[in-house]
């Protein structure tokens, strides 16, 4: 039996909430280090009037086993919600339903043989399982192949751009086939609606619960705790922290973006932490308001018009019980950029 260590895990959202739970249960040592005032990281709450929910929009898919196999662990899958939704598809010229492959097969500005492409495409995406190839085709060069220009241009590429921006020039085919693939998996019988779930409270609830069974178990959970170095140390590891003491462990994990982690980690050879820098990230600027009443039927209606300041609008009161919103409908405009865009110095107001 490997003997107990001390470990620390930096980082307090889904992946160091859980990688901190898997390293007491194997009987060490843990210490959880969360620079912000609270845990959940991406997936944390906030308060938007007198309504507490998730920060980002998120839902989970009956095609989603890792997180329903986390949430049964936390002993919360049981109370999961389970509902039908629906997709719309903004082009200018209203909304359209996206939603089963009826409504694809309505599209107006796809002739016959160009929708009979475009599901086939989205039937062989589902059956691919060599997926590592794929990481080294461009999603625009696979996609354009197996549905043709026109269809790429004028359903793919847009909703490309809406969730990637101009990154999605960088994209390979990998991307597509996982979205694909989950989305896919989801669906139940007959016209193949996918199924929504959520836990009652959100994410909120999620990390609550996490926090509640690591502090059970012993970890120490400190939030409001930045580090600001770590480095190989008389056999360990030192961690330096703002405002607490530097601390020795037996070994450490980091749960942050790697351009974080480059400027964390002190001794790094130069190729490791020009590795570490060389790596991109989008970012998603999210707006998110509470409105007297639903908008649409659609969880997720894409905006594919360039000229439009959001790619999507995401109403989460079209799955979630509007009592949870105070009878209201909590609505979500992200927009989705790359790190630098001129998005991101916009103040809350401009937004």
């Amino acid at each position: 039996m490997t003997r107990a260590q001390r470990w620390a895990v930096i980082g307090g959202g889904m992946l160091g909430l859980t990688i901190a739970r898997r390293l007491r249960e194997a009987g060490h040592a843990v210490t959880l280090l969360e620079a912000a005032p609270q845990l959940g990281g991406l997936a944390s709450a906030w308060r938007l009037g007198d309504v507490t929910w998730d920060r980002h929009y998120h839902v989970t898919l009956l095609s989603d086993l890792h997180t329903r196999g986390m949430l049964r662990d936390l002993g919360l899958e049981a109370q999961m919600r389970w509902t039908t939704t629906g997709t719309g598809f903004f082009a200018g010229d209203g909304v359209r339903p996206l939603s089963n492959a009826f409504d694809y097969l309505r599209l107006p500005h796809l002739n016959l043989w160009e929708k009979a492409r475009l599901a086939a495409t989205i039937l062989y995406a589902a059956r691919v399982r060599d997926w590592p190839r794929l990481e080294e085709i461009p999603v625009g060069d696979w996609l354009t192949r197996l549905s043709g220009r026109s269809t790429f241009e004028r359903l793919w590429l847009p909703l490309l751009r809406a969730k990637l921006g101009e990154s999605w020039r960088e994209t390979s085919a990998a991307f597509i086939w996982a979205t694909i693939q989950r989305l896919y998996a989801a669906r139940t019988s007959g016209i193949k609606r996918e199924m929504l779930g959520y836990v009652p409270g959100g994410y909120a609830a999620i990390v609550a619960r996490h926090r509640e069974l690591l502090e059970s178990a012993g970890v120490a959970v400190r939030v409001a705790t930045a580090v600001k170095t770590i480095e190989a140390a008389g056999g360990g590891v030192r961690v330096a922290c703002a405002e607490a003491p530097a601390e020795s462990f037996d070994a450490v994990v980091l749960t942050t973006t790697p351009r974080v982690a480059a400027q964390l980690c002190i001794g790094l050879a130069d190729a490791e932490r020009a590795a570490l820098e060389r790596v991109r990230h989008q970012g998603i600027v999210c707006a998110s308001l509470l409105y007297p009443e639903p908008l649409s039927n659609y969880y997720l209606t894409y905006l594919t018009d360039a000229s439009l300041p959001f790619t999507a609008v995401v109403e989460m009161s079209a799955f979630v019980d509007r009592a949870a919103f105070g009878g209201r409908s909590l609505i979500y405009l992200p927009r989705y950029a790359s790190a630098g865009e001129p998005v991101f110095a916009q103040s809350d107001a401009e937004i």
